[in-house]
């Protein structure tokens, strides 16, 4: 369903007034008592026990609606209808591949199409900024979407050369049924990182999306039906992780997980499938991030790359820059020009096309996010600004900058997810790659040099599966990402993300020797 438009002063001149998703229309203080529903088998379902669970504005603080709540009854029947359309014979498993590549691409076309919507969506649900979820994640989705449909045809495997009386090769096929459980801070990009590859692959889907954010998720659901997939391929099962999400990550009849969430959850579901039936994980997990900026960087880059890489998206990133070294020569400098910023930073409603900053996501982020700002301050880091709540305004928190922070305190160990940026000081480029590494993390580092030799020196040494140099969040289809250490497993995007949705199969023939 398109929205209405209409402009309203100091707001944008789209949906951001009114939606509409699955039949339901939305208004501002309006609630609707009919729930979501599941959709599984391309047909939408009413939970099988009947319950429901909430969703709110975390700006308003108001509930948008409630969605049926899955269970693993609920994920059991899912399961199963992406089985069957994956055996042999099946409608999608005996679709050419340019036909799914171009299914792909449809589905890219409908989201364009509705972009507006998806993005009204995404700001209601997560309360960022309208303006970062429609040039950011859904251009992220669009692109990621036809990246992958490009790809469809050119999964191949190899010729391998063995005894001259046999012929080998490999063939790359798809896993199965696969689950995927996607988080709350970027819910629709998160959910196409992982079905894009899949279903360009050949796989089938269960999905689970976070119970804070699901309306975009379920949204796709409408779109996967108009494009034309096969009933049972995309399946989408809304509820809590340690019911649904915890009934996908033990299912005997699901072949491979893909997670992107808490490294505490991240162990769990790993556990748990390693007792169910090894079936193949990928996790992309927390990060504690360093970004590094040397005495002859750019300073007004730094800076300013160094504040968007952790406040962007309320700073609920797990990239998020929330260790930022600076040597010692320029530091005063930074500290000052870094305050200057986030002081000047606008928070506040996420429709209003000025907005920088929205809302932490829910209660228990933002007590987290203030409790770990107490704790800087308790264990004698300086707060440069910030350090509190805006009262009177749902979930919002100042942007907040401490100085003189050392590695030993909470706010330079712990991943924060909230819109903090902790600065420390380094000598030289051995102590700061010693600092930099000194984490169970490794997901992403950032480094700012005019030095070539420098910057490949730390890109080198740095244990993190991104890093960035003069520059920050600069995130392609293209390009693989995932981390080191306690980040997680595997890659998502780029061609190295098929390698996690297919197996590998040796086929060898032996010749006729009546052939010599």
């Amino acid at each position: 369903h398109q929205p209405d438009r209409y402009a309203m002063p100091g707001r944008l001149n789209c949906s951001a007034n009114a939606v509409s998703l699955l039949g339901i229309h939305f208004l501002p203080g309006q609630y609707f008592a009919l729930a979501i529903i599941i959709f599984i088998n391309n047909e939408w379902h009413e939970s099988i026990s009947g319950k429901t669970f909430p969703t709110y504005n975390p700006s308003t603080l108001e509930k948008i609606c409630d969605v049926q709540e899955g269970d693993k009854p609920d994920v059991d029947k899912a399961v199963e209808a992406a089985r069957a359309a994956f055996q042999r014979g099946s409608p999608w498993r005996q679709m050419d591949v340019l036909s799914r590549g171009r299914l792909l691409h449809k589905l890219a076309d409908l989201i364009e199409r509705d972009r507006v919507t998806l993005a009204t969506l995404e700001t209601m649900d997560t309360g960022k900024p309208f303006l970062q979820a429609y040039f950011i994640d859904l251009e992220g989705c669009i692109k990621t979407l036809r990246y992958y449909a490009g790809w469809a045809d050119k999964i191949q495997g190899r010729t391998i050369p063995v005894d001259e009386n046999f012929v080998c090769f490999t063939r790359h096929e798809p896993m199965g049924v696969c689950g995927a459980i996607t988080p709350w801070n970027f819910p629709l990009l998160m959910l196409v990182w992982k079905m894009a590859p899949a279903l360009c692959c050949g796989n089938t889907l269960v999905i689970k999306p976070a119970e804070q954010t699901p309306l975009t998720s379920l949204y796709m659901g409408s779109l996967i039906k108009e494009v034309g997939f096969p009933p049972g391929v995309v399946n989408i099962v809304p509820g809590y992780g340690p019911t649904a999400g915890a009934a996908i990550s033990t299912h005997h009849n699901i072949d491979k997980i893909a997670f992107t969430g808490s490294t505490k959850v991240g162990k769990l579901i790993k556990e748990a499938a390693s007792k169910s039936n090894l079936k193949r994980v990928t996790l992309e997990l927390g990060g504690k991030n360093p970004c590094i900026v040397c005495a002859d960087a750019d300073l007004d880059l730094a800076v300013e790359c160094a504040h968007q890489g952790v406040f962007f998206n309320q700073g609920q990133c797990c990239t998020a820059a929330s260790r930022v070294f600076v040597e010692e020569q320029i530091y005063p400098e930074f500290v000052k020009r870094s305050v200057e910023y986030a002081k000047k930073r606008l928070v506040g409603d996420p429709f209003d096309a000025r907005t920088e900053q929205g809302p932490q996501i829910d209660q228990k982020q933002f007590d987290k996010i203030l409790e770990l700002i107490e704790s800087g301050k308790k264990e004698g880091a300086k707060l440069e600004c910030g350090g509190l709540a805006i009262e009177d305004r749902g979930l919002f928190i100042k942007p907040t900058v401490f100085s003189e922070v050392t590695d030993n305190m909470r706010i330079a160990k712990e991943e924060i997810f909230g819109p903090v940026q902790p600065i420390m000081k380094f000598k030289s480029i051995d102590e700061v790659i010693k600092r930099a590494n000194s984490t169970e993390y490794g997901l992403t580092a950032a480094v700012f040099t005019k030095n070539l030799d420098r910057a490949l020196t730390l890109a080198s040494a740095l244990q993190s599966g991104t890093v960035w140099i003069n520059c920050y969040n600069a995130l392609y289809a293209q390009a693989p990402f995932g981390g080191f250490k306690m980040s997680g497993n595997g890659r998502e995007l780029g061609e190295y993300a098929l390698a996690e949705y297919t197996e590998v199969k040796t086929v060898t023939i032996k010749l006729s020797q009546k052939n010599h």
